[in-house]
């Protein structure tokens, strides 16, 4: 049953950043679950250890707000040795963004920082042949509209791994790193309000001309539906 899920967001956010608490609610509402069904584990001040797996019944990764996946700081460095361990015992796992990118960097893929190819508010997808067939991605149509924020770049998926979906800016767009593993370089958590909010809060990172920005916001509705599909996949399991 999807009422008795528990979720841990794993999150990369300065101590009191307000995204965290807006995040969480993103994530929810998403899920289609309780607020109380996702607690939020906070890199720089909890541990990443394997209590965690009992805790939980699925593992998500959000974004990272004034961090890069590329950034040599100790709290990066233990979220991608827990990310390595989270694979090989097969715990279910959406990471979205900066989980995306750190799911890639971990398992072998290779991970650029590029501002001239950001994507920053709301894009135009399309799946691969590998989306389509896919459990989650197979849903969406052959092209849809996503809300993006990011200059780092998954430039090569690990061996092994298919690309899910791609954008014109950036090739790499989502991916099925294992058998209950998946991760999008956009944010199927956000609205392009909640998009429009987040960017506005991280201007200074993400956009130097906002009104350029803000005017490329459109409705993304098609990606709503991804993470309560992954709540799905993971209550069937129970």
């Amino acid at each position: 049953m999807r009422d008795q899920l528990r979720f841990g967001l794993i999150q990369i956010r300065r101590p009191g950043d307000p995204v965290a608490a807006d995040e969480h609610h993103c994530f929810v509402r998403r899920l289609e679950v309780a607020p109380t069904q996702v607690a939020q584990v906070d890199v720089f001040t909890e541990s990443l250890d394997a209590s965690l797996y009992d805790r939980f019944d699925g593992l998500l990764i959000g974004g990272s707000g004034e961090f890069s996946v590329l950034d040599d700081v100790e709290p990066i460095r233990s979220l991608l040795r827990f990310l390595e361990t989270t694979v090989e015992r097969g715990m279910p796992t959406f990471g979205s963004c900066f989980g995306f990118q750190a799911m890639s960097l971990t398992l072998g893929g290779h991970v650029v920082h590029d501002g001239e190819r950001a994507e920053v508010g709301t894009y135009e997808l399309e799946l691969t042949d590998h989306g389509n067939g896919d459990h989650l991605f197979g849903h969406l149509p052959e092209s849809f509209l996503a809300q993006q924020g990011h200059k780092d770049h998954v430039m090569r998926l690990p061996d092994g791994v298919q690309n899910l979906a791609t954008s014109q800016r950036s090739e790499h767009q989502a991916a099925r790193f294992a058998d209950l593993i998946w991760g999008t370089q956009f944010h199927p958590e956000l609205t392009l309000e909640d998009n429009s909010r987040r960017v506005l809060r991280y201007q200074e990172r993400y956009a130097e001309d906002m009104e350029a920005v803000l005017d490329t916001f459109k409705p993304s509705p098609a990606t709503h539906g991804l993470l309560a599909r992954f709540a799905d996949v993971l209550a069937e399991r129970e």
